[in-house]
């Protein structure tokens, strides 16, 4: 998923936490899919992000090709600001691509 701001993907810009994915064997979908659920925990490069509302939309379209999962009723996203998001965060190829 690209962070629409500053164009590079959100991995890569530190923004995501923790993903966890978790299925569930006993629970199937009708497509016999096992059930999927996911939870992200994430943050945004300011408190004030103005593209905040953006995120979920692209986040569900980012992942909604996944067997098994609805990204309406089996997606939760936490954003937090602990800790806050810094430059230090981000991977060594953004850093470069920003030219830090």
């Amino acid at each position: 998923m690209i962070d629409p701001e500053l164009g590079m993907n959100v991995v890569d810009l530190g923004l995501i936490y923790k993903i966890q994915v978790t299925r569930n064997k006993k629970q199937k979908t009708k497509n016999n899919d096992q059930k999927t659920k996911v939870n992200i925990l994430m943050t945004l490069t300011t408190p004030g992000c103005p593209l905040a509302a953006v995120f979920m939309p692209m986040i569900r379209q980012s992942l909604g090709d996944i067997p098994g999962f609805d990204p309406y009723n089996d997606l939760k996203v936490e954003i937090t600001f602990d800790p806050p998001w810094h430059p230090g965060l981000m991977s060594e190829r953004a850093k470069a691509e920003m030219g830090l």
